[in-house]
């Protein structure tokens, strides 16, 4: 509109200014109104955009190609081996498998024979090298004889595990299952393997039954590592993506220092949970991230505090609020003190931890300040977004027991990394072998692999413990 229409408008008489007047005020709320809803979706894909695995939830391998900064502090020290050190080379061994001696049988200067002549000195040098793999076939021959003096006929016994008049042994099938599912190759490399490396044919059907043939035999051991679960006072649980059948399903993991136990299961939440039924019998703490439906059991929980790190960061870059970072170096003044504390004592001082909680309730307080209840729109329906910050706020409110439960118990600790990284392996059998192709496959995984970490975790190697689980004896912790 240009000054002449305006002033045509305007001799008209009020009444006509007056409306057009009320249009551009509406127009105006109009723009307002958009104005903010496209500010909040801003905000909304800056937060996604923004998101990776320092600030998030999110795992490493899907973060942009700059790699993010590290939370940890910089030590001042240079890289590599640090001053005092001390290193390791190849040192020569006392007792050599074989010795060549590479005799001098005549002079390099004149051609006499020194054959018959004294050495003068020896210089020896030592080379470490693999002997050429082979497949190693023993024959077992049974005799019979009858007796001369009453006619009994006798026979001798073949070995125990000696079956079949064609087998494999023990060790050739723990190295199968070793390279299968310790290794994750997958059959068909491990198939090319053994004809690169042994120059022996070893068909696909021999790996599944052999990896079948350690599933069974390991049901008793898997009782027992769930039931020394139980009896722990603290465990460890979590749960992550995996494929069977071309479908997303998950694998669950209930863990301790010393002892691993996985299912999978084509739900995440609380039906799978009880299926396994580990949580719904545990009665210690069970560590975990912020995910609902471990809250449900009657358990004492522990959240884990590496991801309130990482959500928390994530609260302060994207609002530039000062209250996340504070809470951040609270988490860690507190867990340093817990550290420093537990050589000599069991738990803190009841002043230390007063001051820690009103510290923290402060903290949280200044936060709610800082991000009041979203004012409902007019004629929009539902509850609206409270947004992640306040979000955040009010899991610290609710749930500040489970949060600073390893301020009160010097058994539980501040994250639940035990338990991410006893499902790391899962996305690495991924990357590597792939989808299980039938649900027999993935169980067999599972309690194999349960049994190999906590092998591991005992210091257990890990292709001695399969040799004694074909063989009958599993390893078991002792209580």
């Amino acid at each position: 509109m240009n000054y002449e229409q305006f002033l045509e408008i305007y001799n008209t008489g009020p009444e006509a200014t007056y409306k057009l007047f009320m249009s551009i005020v509406q127009v105006n709320a109009l723009l307002v109104k958009r104005t903010d809803q496209l500010d909040k979706q801003i905000q909304e894909l800056k937060e996604r955009l923004n998101k990776n695995s320092r600030n998030s939830s999110k795992p490493p391998s899907t973060d942009e190609f700059v790699k993010p900064k590290s939370q940890r502090k910089k030590s001042g020290k240079p890289s590599g081996g640090q001053k005092g050190h001390k290193g390791h080379t190849l040192k020569m061994s006392a007792q050599p498998d074989h010795s060549i001696i590479h005799a001098i049988k005549t002079c390099h200067g004149c051609g006499f024979t020194l054959e018959g002549v004294a050495v003068d000195s020896i210089e020896k040098r030592q080379v470490f090298d693999l002997p050429p793999l082979q497949v190693e076939v023993t024959e077992h021959l049974v005799q019979s004889k009858t007796c001369p003096f009453c006619g009994e006929k006798n026979k001798s016994c073949f070995p125990e595990g000696v079956t079949q008049p064609v087998q494999y042994g023990h060790r050739l099938k723990a190295f199968l299952v070793y390279l299968n599912q310790y290794q994750l190759l997958p059959y068909e490399r491990l198939v090319e393997l053994f004809n690169d490396v042994f120059n022996h044919s070893i068909s696909e059907g021999t790996l599944y039954n052999t990896n079948r043939l350690a599933y069974e035999t390991l049901e008793i051991t898997e009782s027992e590592i769930i039931k020394q679960i139980l009896g722990s006072p603290v465990v460890h649980v979590d749960e992550t993506g995996m494929r069977v059948e071309g479908i997303r399903q998950w694998l669950h993991v209930a863990s301790t220092e010393n002892l691993t136990h996985y299912a999978y299961h084509a739900k995440r939440g609380s039906k799978a949970t009880d299926t396994i039924g580990i949580l719904p019998a545990y009665q210690g703490t069970a560590v975990h991230d912020f995910w609902k439906p471990y809250l449900n059991y009657k358990c004492s929980h522990a959240l884990c505090n590496a991801h309130h790190l990482r959500e928390l960061t994530g609260i302060m870059e994207l609002t530039k609020q000062q209250w996340p970072q504070e809470m951040i170096d609270l988490l860690l003044e507190i867990k340093n003190a817990v550290d420093d504390r537990k050589t000599i004592a069991t738990r803190l001082e009841p002043k230390e931890i007063e001051g820690f909680e009103a510290r923290y309730n402060s903290i949280v307080k200044q936060g709610f300040q800082m991000n009041p209840l979203p004012i409902r729109e007019k004629g929009k329906r539902g509850r609206p977004k409270q947004g992640k910050a306040r979000n955040m706020l009010i899991r610290l409110q609710e749930y500040r027991q489970e949060i600073l439960a390893y301020m009160y118990d010097f058994q539980v600790p501040f994250d639940n990394n035990q338990a991410e990284r006893d499902l790391r392996m899962m996305k690495v059998k991924q990357k590597i072998s792939g989808v299980f192709r039938s649900n027999l496959g993935a169980k067999m995984f599972c309690r194999i692999r349960g049994y190999i970490s906590t092998a591991r975790k005992n210091s257990v190697p890990v292709l001695a413990a399969i040799v004694s689980a074909l063989e009958g004896k599993p390893f078991v912790p002792e209580l």
